[in-house]
């Protein structure tokens, strides 16, 4: 295929990629995209066929040189996207009409904000769009996805593309924030009071934290912060699809990445949240805990998250998604952004109509939200 004078190739393993070439079309700040990371999801099985995941990166290429990149995946179901598209998957089969396979242009299990067209310049960020709805209609898939870009890649899609919005909880430093009695300090009398009670719990259940970054951690960190993440899994029924051996790696190529937050009791490792970190960021992903007590899942997701950004100078912190519940311990309401093209002319119109009530609803639905920010108004007493 060509698209605006490049080469368009589907890559099939991010190995036959130079790590250089791709991490040079985007900033680093995000560490989701770099090379490390996806490819390190393929080479340690994570990404397995029988769970709907092949890799289909689709690249654009001048010469020699690597100008575009988009990490890709041929789907035979929607696990782990975090964008449901289930009721658009029925109206499919209702009607005879096979949904999948479709393309997917996202970061595997990894509901997070982040670029997702990666590209030299805007006109070659244009033609790798072009060239994914071209990949997708040549290989007869019902539609194309692009799962949580940024906003400022919205400019690159055509009208064609079906726009979509979601609600995440994000905590956000207005840049005044030094401590974490600052971020209180922030607040109303009623949350400030509520926070300082369950933090209060915790320390008087005698539990202590550490902080490890991958090169900081040992193996016993490394095993008991997978440990959790597979009991959370197994709680939950679900079959989780990271591996010991993906963990170590991300402790090994991206070590300052890697952040651990592990809480300890009576001489035992008790509880642990796996973050990655980015250049102004820090992302939650996974928890987990051997033993249940008050405050303890609070404290270890969220407030020394919180602590972590504010002694780190990060300025944001996303702790995963959904949970309403986040708003009363200052993650406020953001949006999140999906991208759809649909291959069926008639299926397209009508869910160009669904997408537009959904984004109505979501908009209201982040108003109300809004309106309980646990954050004093300025100017308002405390």
């Amino acid at each position: 295929m060509t698209a605006s004078h490049a080469t368009a190739r589907i890559v099939e393993s991010l190995a036959s990629v130079p790590a250089e070439a791709w991490d040079a079309l985007h900033d680093g700040g995000n560490p989701f995209v770099a090379h490390a990371f996806l490819a390190g999801l393929e080479t340690t099985g994570c990404l397995r066929p029988e769970w709907g995941w092949t890799p289909r990166h689709l690249t654009l290429w001048r010469g020699g040189q690597l100008v575009a990149a988009a990490p890709g995946y041929r789907k035979t179901n929607s696990h782990g996207e975090f964008v449901f598209d289930h009721a658009w998957a029925h109206a499919y089969a209702r009607h005879g009409l096979e949904y999948f396979p479709k393309w997917l242009g996202a970061v595997p299990y990894s509901p997070v904000t982040g670029p997702r067209l990666l590209a030299v310049d805007d006109a070659a960020r244009r033609a790798l769009v072009e060239a994914i709805r071209e990949h997708a209609a040549a290989d007869g898939m019902s539609s194309a996805h692009i799962n949580f870009h940024t906003a400022a890649e919205d400019v690159a899609f055509g009208d064609d593309w079906l726009s979509r919005l979601d609600v995440q909880y994000h905590w956000r430093n207005p840049g005044s924030w030094r401590t974490f009695d600052d971020h209180l300090a922030a607040m109303d009398h009623k949350h400030r009071k509520n926070i300082r009670q369950e933090r209060r719990r915790v320390v008087q259940a005698g539990v202590t934290f550490r902080v490890r970054h991958g090169d900081e951690a040992d193996e016993a960190d490394l095993d008991a912060i997978y440990g959790f993440y597979l009991q959370t899994f197994v709680e939950y029924g679900n079959s989780p699809a990271l591996t010991p051996a993906f963990l170590r790696h991300l402790a090994t190529t991206m070590p300052r990445s890697l952040v651990l937050i592990l809480a300890e009791h009576e001489g035992d490792t008790i509880a642990g949240a796996l973050c990655l970190r980015g250049r102004d960021t820090l992302y939650g992903r996974y928890w987990g805990a051997t033993r249940t007590l008050p405050g303890l899942h609070f404290e270890t997701c969220y407030y020394r998250g919180i602590e972590y950004c504010l002694q780190q100078g990060l300025a944001h912190f996303e702790p995963g998604a959904q949970g309403e519940h986040k708003i009363a311990r200052g993650f406020l309401p953001q949006f999140v952004r999906s991208r759809h093209w649909i291959a069926e002319p008639a299926f397209a119109d009508a869910l160009r109509d669904w997408c537009a009530q959904e984004t109505a609803g979501v908009r209201a639905y982040a108003a109300t939200l809004a309106r309980h920010s646990p954050y004093r108004p300025e100017g308002a007493d405390r």
